[in-house]
C-alpha cells in the first residue's frame, strides 16, 4: 500500500513585501489567499497509478486535486490546513516577522496548540477511514502544516517515506507500508 501526499499548487497570492503590516492586514491577507487562484504545475507523471484520492475542501486543495487525478476526488473538510493563531494589535511588522510569530505561537500559544491536537486527531479519522477500504494506493491533496502531522503519523503507523520541514507545491511525496516491502 502506497499513500501520496502533495500540498496543492503555489497559490496566485504574494506575500506583502516591502512594508511593514498591522495584525489586521495579515488577517486580510489570509483571507485573500484562501480566496484566490492557484497556479497550475504538472500532473503526477510517473508515478503509479493511484486508485483513490481524497482532498481538502479548501478551493485551492480541490483544484489540484482535480487537476492531477482523473477519477472523483473525495472533498474532506478534515484535511483542511490547521487555521493561523489569532492576530491581534496595532504594531506595524514585517511580514517575515508575522510569519516567525505565526510558527512560535504552535509552542507558546495555548489556542494553537489546542488547534493542533484537533488537527492530529483529523488526520487520525483521514487515515483510519483510508486503511479501513483495503489495500491500495490512495492520493491526499493538502496544506503545508497539515502534511507535516501527517507524515509523522504515517511514519507512526509503519510507513516509510521521505522527510520534509515544508512540504513543497504540487509535489508528491509518496508513502510505503513496511508490510508492502
Amino acid at each position: 500500500m502506497k499513500i501520496g501526499l502533495v500540498r496543492h499548487f503555489k497559490v496566485a497570492h504574494e506575500f506583502p513585501t516591502g512594508k511593514s503590516v498591522t495584525a489586521d492586514d495579515m488577517k486580510q491577507w489570509f483571507v485573500d489567499y484562501d480566496a484566490a487562484d492557484i497556479i497550475y504545475g504538472t500532473t503526477l507523471f510517473g508515478v503509479e497509478e493511484w486508485q483513490e484520492c481524497y482532498c481538502s475542501d479548501m478551493s485551492r486543495a480541490v483544484k489540484t486535486a482535480e487537476h492531477i487525478f482523473p477519477g472523483t476526488v473525495h472533498q474532506m473538510e478534515e484535511l483542511r490546513e490547521i487555521p493561523s493563531p489569532p492576530l491581534r494589535g496595532r504594531m506595524k511588522l514585517p511580514f517575515i516577522l508575522w510569519a516567525i510569530w505565526i510558527r512560535c505561537c504552535s509552542v507558546i500559544n495555548k489556542q494553537t496548540r489546542a488547534e493542533i491536537k484537533f488537527a492530529e486527531q483529523r488526520i487520525n479519522k483521514v487515515l483510519d477511514e483510508v486503511f479501513a477500504k483495503g489495500e491500495r494506493n490512495v492520493l491526499i491533496v493538502s496544506h503545508a502544516a497539515l502534511m507535516v502531522y501527517m507524515r509523522k503519523e504515517l511514519i507512526r503507523r509503519g510507513f516509510t517515506g521521505p522527510k520534509f520541514k515544508i512540504a513543497s507545491n504540487g509535489k508528491l511525496y509518496v508513502f510505503e507500508s513496511r508490510k508492502g516491502k
